[in-house]
């Protein structure tokens, strides 16, 4: 996320149009936290599968 986001503060306003693909990639970054949940959340999933064996 934090690599995305600095995408698109380098490329200014045009990070923010559909033209370029870094406005993409952040748009997909976003729906995978929201989708997936966030690190912590992860990270409690992957730890609680570790746990189970």
């Amino acid at each position: 996320e934090r690599v995305s986001s600095d995408a698109i503060q380098i490329h200014g306003g045009y990070g923010y149009v559909a033209d370029f693909p870094v406005e993409r990639i952040y748009r997909d970054v976003r729906v995978c936290q929201i989708y997936e949940g966030t690190s912590d959340i992860q990270r409690l999933v992957i730890a609680r599968e570790i746990a189970k064996g």
